[in-house]
Formats: structure tokens, C-alpha cells, sequence
């Protein structure tokens, strides 16, 4: 099976090349692209092959997201916390422990669900998620990994493990982060943030992502309150932890936020190999403050912190916001957008290869060349353009419409488990 892409306009995603034919888009993991002189004849294309139109269409490379939560996606329009939080702590307390304790599997497959929907429909093609449900652990890693496989979007999962729900639960966290490893699916050792990973944890995943070639996915420095924590209960600040257990030295770790860093914190990040995950619309909404990542920003890449699905959204404001903590200019953040898929593909990860494409209908006022390009990324292009969406060769997304599941039926499962939810939190 063959997809081809008449007169598609295809914008290299690392050099921001225009090139305008035809190309043809092999399906699978090892699929890739073809540029084709002459389009085959309607008699000589299979039942499977496909040709779409694209003249006067923009294709690029599918987006990935380098840090997303699903496990939030049914809080939107939630009932308000029983006490106001505020601070960072009592934000998570009072709002998010309270949902993910709430979590059971039903409303994970549903969270998983209209989250894929939601990225792929933005030509996100790949996530890395990092998820949490405390009361639904055995099974939950899977859950998410069949309901993105059905929807077709490639996937890097971890369960975020910590201290904070007791013994028990931290046993079940490292059982269910083996059991998902040892099945042969591509993951992390995730773990919440130092604040709430005793010494005996921290220690045990960084032995699992060892053991299964791996790195962990971790909260650094998020807040304040976690370099004061960990000062007390260590006597070290958080990078400083992590390099002495180990946490810092493989090339697949990702740690998030990474805003209250020191210089010498600074310092040994940039001798170590790990990848820093920036979501800037999170960091604005809990009041935590800015990351100024010039440093380090050869391996900073752009998440949501499950604030929405939207990578392109996620780029405009790391770029309005960095421009006064970083002075980052437009071709840095485009640098940054992509560094999601230049993570996956140096650390040798399935499901960002060649043909996963976004076609994008981009009916600017203005010329679209290589030369303004970046200008049209920050200002012009949003995910209202992103019409259709290939993923591992597959034609997932057409005209804006979900093709591999019923859009009706996924956001009435998932209005059911949310309503399921907001009864548990209000009982």
C-alpha cells in the first residue's frame, strides 16, 4: 500500500528546503518517502493505494510532544478544589492528587483516547506522556499504549512514581514500570519530583532504566519548594541528587521544567547527556515562574504539561515569553519545536520516521517561501491549518476528520468518564 501526495509543496523540517512534486509515503515503522517524477495510472494502482491532492497545500514532518500528562484530560471545566490553593505545593494537593487518585482504567482509556484525538487532529504524530494514577496502577501503562496504537499515534510512556502515596503504591509503580518494559514496549522509569522520591526509589528506577536501556522522565525544579525540600531532607539541591544516584547519565533521560537551577546545577547539565522538557503555559498557570535555558538549549525541547495538545500553540508562547527571559529569536524556537523528533530519533526510538507528515492548508495573505518561513511559523501557521495528518504511512487524519475511530463515540465515552470523575471528586 502506497500513499501519494500529488503536488505536494514538502518542507524539509531540519534545513526549511521547499521543494514542490510528487511524493510517495510507504506505511510502517521503517516506511519512508519517495520523491516520484510521473504519479502511477488509475489502472495501475492497487485497491490500497491512495492519492491525495495536495496543490496549494504545505507538507511537512509530523510534531511530537517531549512531555505531556493524558491523566489530566478530563479536568477541563472540573468543580473548583475544596480550599484555594496558593501555592505550587497546594495546587498539586488541593487539584491534580486529588484527580489522578481518582483515576480508575476506564477513565484512563478515555483520557488516552480524546488526548490522541486531540494531538493528531494538531499534527502531533508522537507523544511522550508521563502518567500518574495512584489507585489504578497495574495496567494502566498498557491501557494508554492500546488506546494510542488504535488511534494510531506513536508513543513513549512512563508511570510517574513517588513516596507520596506510601510503600504499597510505590512497589505497584515499579512492578507496573517493569511489567511495561519487560513486554517489549519503548518507555521510560518515570518518577514525580524529588520532593516526593525517597533515597530506596530513586535508586531502584535508576537500577530499571538501566537494566532495560532506558532513561527516567522526571520533574526537576519545577518549583521552589523542591530545591528547599530537597535541600533539607539531602542536604543537596536536586541536579546535584540526581548526578550522585546516577539519574543524569544516559541520553534517553528527560527531566521537566528544570526552572530553579542554580550555576552549578546549570553547569553540570551541560556536561550531562539528558534532554530538558520546557512547557511554558504550565509554568505561567501555576506561577512557578520562567526557565532561562540559553545554556542548556541544545537539548531543550517543547511539551504541554497536559495543558492541551497543541505543540504548535506550545511554540508561540515559549517564543512571546522567551523573548524577555532568553532573547530567543524565531529560529530558535522552530530549533526548539523540533527537538522533540531530533530526541527521538539520536536515541534510536520507533514511530518519528520519515513518513510521519502533516499536510497542512495554509491560505496566507502572504508568499510562503523558505526565506520567510520562520516568520509565517511564529505569526501565521496554527493547528486551524493542519488539514490532514499521516502517521507511519497511514493516512490517520483527512480533511480534518479522525479515520482510524468514531470522534462522536470517543468524546461520549469520554464526557461519560469525566462525569464519573467529577462525581468521585465531589463525593
Amino acid at each position: 500500500m502506497t500513499l501519494y501526495l500529488q503536488a505536494a509543496t514538502y518542507i524539509d523540517w531540519q534545513t526549511l528546503a521547499f521543494r514542490t512534486g510528487h511524493l510517495a509515503v510507504a506505511p510502517g515503522l521503517t516506511g519512508g518517502i519517495d520523491w516520484v517524477d510521473v504519479l502511477p495510472a488509475a489502472d495501475a494502482l492497487s485497491p490500497e493505494d491512495r492519492v491525495l491532492d495536495c496543490r496549494n497545500r504545505l507538507v511537512t514532518h509530523g510534531f511530537a510532544c517531549g512531555h505531556h500528562h493524558i491523566y489530566s484530560a478530563l479536568a477541563r471545566g472540573m468543580p473548583a478544589p475544596p480550599k484555594t490553593p496558593h501555592n505550587f505545593v497546594e495546587i498539586l494537593e488541593n487539584i491534580w492528587w486529588r484527580v489522578d487518585k481518582a483515576l480508575d482504567l476506564e477513565m484512563i482509556e478515555a483520557s488516552a483516547l480524546v488526548s490522541a484525538l486531540y494531538c493528531l487532529k494538531n499534527g502531533v504524530t508522537f507523544i511522550i506522556d508521563h502518567h500518574a494514577s495512584p489507585f489504578a496502577i497495574e495496567g494502566c501503562l498498557e491501557t494508554v499504549a492500546r488506546a494510542f496504537d488504535k488511534a494510531g499515534l506513536s508513543h513513549l510512556l512512563c508511570y510517574e512514581m513517588s513516596d507520596r502515596d506510601g510503600d504499597a503504591k510505590r512497589a505497584q509503580g515499579l512492578a507496573e514500570s517493569e511489567a511495561y518494559l519487560q513486554s517489549g514496549r519503548q518507555g521510560h522509569v518515570g518518577l514525580h519530583a524529588s520532593f516526593t522520591v525517597g533515597n530506596e526509589l530513586l535508586q531502584r528506577a535508576v537500577a530499571l532504566a538501566r537494566r532495560y536501556d532506558t532513561g527516567l522522565h522526571v520533574h526537576v525544579a519545577e518549583d521552589a519548594a523542591d530545591q528547599k525540600t530537597c535541600l533539607q531532607r539531602h542536604g543537596q539541591r536536586v541536579v546535584e541528587r540526581y548526578q550522585a544516584a546516577g539519574a543524569l547519565d544516559s541520553s534517553k533521560t528527560i527531566l521537566a521544567h528544570c526552572i530553579h537551577l542554580d550555576d552549578a546545577e546549570t553547569a553540570i547539565l551541560q556536561q550531562a547527556p539528558v534532554w530538558i522538557a520546557q512547557s511554558v503555559e504550565s509554568n505561567q498557570n501555576n506561577n512557578v515562574g520562567l526557565g532561562d535555558y540559553r545554556p542548556l538549549s541544545d537539548r531543550v525541547m517543547l511539551g504541554t504539561d497536559g495543558m492541551h495538545s497543541d505543540m504548535l500553540r506550545s511554540a508561540k508562547a515559549a517564543f512571546l515569553a522567551g523573548q524577555a527571559v532568553e532573547g530567543i529569536d524565531m529560529a530558535g524556537i522552530y530549533r526548539r519545536f523540533r527537538k522533540a523528533n531530533k530526541y527521538l530519533r539520536s536515541n534510536g526510538f520507533a514511530g518519528d520516521g520519515a513518513n510521519n507528515l502533516v499536510i497542512l492548508n495554509y491560505n496566507s495573505p502572504t508568499e510562503v517561501t523558505a526565506a520567510n518561513f520562520l516568520g509565517h511559523f511564529v505569526y501565521g501557521l496554527d493547528a486551524a491549518h493542519v488539514e490532514s495528518v499521516i502517521a507511519n504511512g497511514k493516512l490517520v487524519v483527512a480533511k480534518k476528520k479522525l479515520l482510524t475511530m468514531d470522534e462522536a463515540e470517543i468524546l461520549v465515552f469520554a464526557r461519560e468518564m469525566g462525569r464519573r470523575l467529577w462525581d468521585k471528586l465531589n463525593g
